[in-house]
């Protein structure tokens, strides 16, 4: 049955049309340069991140371990998104293609739901370091660390398989344009000729598993923490601390925030506009600023950059 409905969805169309921002077509050209500039940061950001962490020695520690595979998650997740957005926002077409629209879809939810996950476990190492200073690295030894991330990214492959299959067995009756700018599951649902119970169940419950459960445990975490910070007398530590935890609870705030607000909340209650704006936010703009926000906040990489390039602290030159 599945198969047969893909079948008829498929044929229904070869390609399907991302509207995106063509309600206002004046602004195509000005937001193609923004989100231009901000893959650019992504890229760079991330890139620079990931090789840091695995060329310095210093950074071989499980915050940078979790971060790495945080800016992986992020460079692979625009990656997804951007080069289509800008293909259509610079050409007269504004098309993708059945088998890219699944793809775009699949790896949007399997890389959001993995962040997610990342994200509570970073809050975790947060946790350990600053509450179990003594026994850090008895808890977070390498092996439960890769058993928290590979955790991480089979969670996400889950998720993103059940809703990919839910999803794709609506039947469509000829409908081919997509309501956002890439193939996001409230458009795809949108696109459906029925409605679907199940789906909006399922949709619910891992909303609550991936989003509401991982920002919970982030909370308490960071609870547990505050009461711990306000014990610390030294001023240095004091201040590591808060520069470390405060870097991921930014990231924390920019990425939860909007993903509840689109994902938890009634679709039908969320303007055309409204939604574009806050998708066009933590697809583009929150990738690009994780970089930013940990480096500058983290004396340990900037650090790392300045040994890697060979740059004297003090003086300046190479």
């Amino acid at each position: 049955m599945w198969i047969r409905l893909m079948e008829m969805n498929r044929s229904s169309g070869a390609d399907f049309i991302l509207l995106g921002f063509s309600s206002r077509p004046q602004l195509e050209h000005a937001i193609s340069v923004v989100v231009f500039i901000f893959y650019i940061v992504t890229l760079v950001g991330n890139t620079t991140i990931i090789l840091v962490s695995y060329l310095d020695s210093q950074l071989h520690t499980p915050m940078y371990f979790f971060l790495s595979n945080l800016s992986f998650v992020d460079l692979c997740y625009t990656t997804s998104i951007v080069p289509q957005m800008l293909v259509n926002l610079w050409g007269p077409k504004k098309s993708i293609t059945y088998g890219g629209c699944v793809l775009q879809f699949f790896f949007a939810l399997d890389l959001g739901a993995t962040e997610c996950l990342l994200l509570a476990v970073m809050a975790y190492d947060r946790y350990a370091a600053v509450c179990q200073p003594l026994h850090y690295t008895v808890i977070m030894h390498p092996v439960l660390c890769q058993k928290m991330v590979l955790s991480a990214w089979m969670g996400g492959l889950g998720s993103a398989l059940i809703l990919c299959s839910l999803t794709l067995k609506l039947p469509r009756c000829g409908h081919r344009e997509v309501d956002n700018f890439f193939c996001e599951m409230p458009a795809l649902i949108k696109m459906a000729c029925v409605y679907s119970r199940v789906i909006e169940i399922v949709v619910f419950t891992l909303g609550v598993i991936f989003l509401l459960v991982p920002l919970s445990l982030i909370l308490i975490s960071y609870g547990v923490i505050t009461q711990a910070v306000m014990k610390i007398k030294s001023a240095a530590r004091w201040k590591k601390v808060l520069n470390t935890c405060g870097s991921h609870l930014t990231v924390v705030t920019l990425f939860y925030g909007t993903l509840i607000y689109m994902y938890m909340k009634p679709q039908n209650t969320i303007s055309h506009e409204e939604g574009q704006f806050f998708t066009l936010f933590y697809t583009i703009v929150t990738p690009s600023l994780n970089p930013l926000i940990y480096t500058l906040r983290n004396k340990d990489v900037k650090s790392a950059v300045r040994r890697i390039l060979g740059i004297d602290k003090h003086s300046g030159k190479v």
